[in-house]
């Protein structure tokens, strides 16, 4: 038995720990089982830890049972655990300071693929949405994507289907344990989608659809994803949450269009008017705004090795440090110049080789 993981569980079941607190205290620590492993005047001088954190660790008997018989349900059903200092998982994820710190993966499909496009709406899909959703999926086909959903009635249900049919790997994030699957009517297109992707979560077996695991759900649904498509939604429910979401971690967003009288276009026109989402007519809007379009050979890629950079943009290239990626708010925030003075000198440098624009509002040095 794995006795990392063992701790590694019996972490994100400590109270007044969430995603966030947890790794920090790994960092501080060192590893999961090093926290467990601290005496109780080690843990009270740790900033951030909790009296009833401590006696929960120092008295860990119950944790460890339950992290036990966790292991033993991912032995019996071939479950792929993922803890987020695992090289496989998902790296778009640990951009997000609330990713989960333990994931649960039944499937093959690469979670860390070069294109992740993540597709969300109603549950209350119309013909037009059904129309557009396989249309999307059918022209995604030449562009070498992971499609992901959230195994919902619907818009997920729908997008899960073609990708299915049309041979793209597909993988559904759901809120709940690994030992159901929600709603029970999609089991059978869930059992498909393992030949060629697979069912996600964070939650551990036996965890319950319940209502307040949606919302936390959306979360993995966005960060996952380069690049989220909402197809249909009214002006409130999960798909919003989840364009919201993908927002705040500088994913883009991209929405359907509808007759303004319509309750299930009302939520993508408000994403499109108030500047939150791209406008969604064919997969052409996706390929042109993520630069898909675009060839990225290395030596195509021509770098000014000798041009001399203005005040202006060398703060921009200052920005990036010891990085080689930095996102346009880091940009913006450490700069300080105005957005539009910002986005003339980036392009100057992208012409020149110097940067190259990336998915999610990013930018990578040449």
């Amino acid at each position: 038995m794995n006795n990392e993981l063992i701790y590694q569980i019996a972490l994100t079941l400590l109270p007044g720990v969430g995603d966030i607190v947890g790794k920090k205290f790994v960092a501080y620590c060192g590893s999961a089982e090093a926290i467990f492993k601290e005496t109780k005047k080690s843990l009270e001088k740790i900033s951030g830890m909790r009296e009833v954190t401590i006696d929960a660790i120092t008295s860990n008997k119950d944790l460890m049972v339950r992290a036990e018989k966790e292991i033993r349900f991912i032995e019996e059903n071939n479950v792929q655990p993922l803890f987020y200092l695992d090289a496989d998982y998902p790296h778009r994820l640990l951009q997000c300071d609330d990713s989960p710190l333990m994931l649960y993966y039944k499937g093959n499909a690469n979670l860390n693929a070069n294109r992740v496009v993540a597709i969300v709406g109603t549950r209350n899909i119309t013909e037009y949405g059904k129309e557009n959703c396989q249309q999307l999926i059918e022209d995604l086909r030449q562009d070498n994507v992971l499609v992901v959903s959230g195994l919902a009635y619907g818009v997920d249900s729908c997008a899960h289907r073609a990708s299915v049919k049309n041979g793209i790997p597909t993988v559904g994030v759901m809120g709940c344990g690994l030992q159901m699957v929600y709603p029970s009517a999609n089991k059978q297109i869930a059992e498909e989608m393992q030949q060629n992707g697979g069912v996600l979560t964070e939650c551990m077996s036996g965890t319950q659809p319940d209502r307040e695991n949606f919302p936390r759900r959306n979360r993995i649904i966005a960060g996952m994803a380069d690049a989220v498509v909402v197809i249909e939604s009214a002006l409130k429910g999960g798909s919003l949450i989840t364009a919201d979401l993908a927002n705040t971690y500088n994913r883009d967003v991209f929405a359907y269009p509808g007759r303004v009288m319509d309750i299930f276009c009302q939520g993508c026109n408000y994403l499109i008017r108030t500047n939150r989402a791209h406008l969604m007519e064919s997969v052409t809007n996706l390929r042109y705004v993520m630069r898909w379009d675009v060839p990225q050979k290395a030596e195509e890629r021509q770098t000014s090795i000798f041009r001399e950079f203005t005040d202006e943009e060398k703060m921009i290239m200052d920005c990036f440090g010891d990085s080689s990626i930095v996102s346009l708010d880091d940009i913006i925030v450490k700069t300080e110049l105005p957005t539009t003075k910002i986005a003339s000198l980036l392009l100057n440098l992208e012409f020149d080789g110097l940067l190259m624009a990336m998915p999610g509002k990013r930018y990578q040095r040449g």
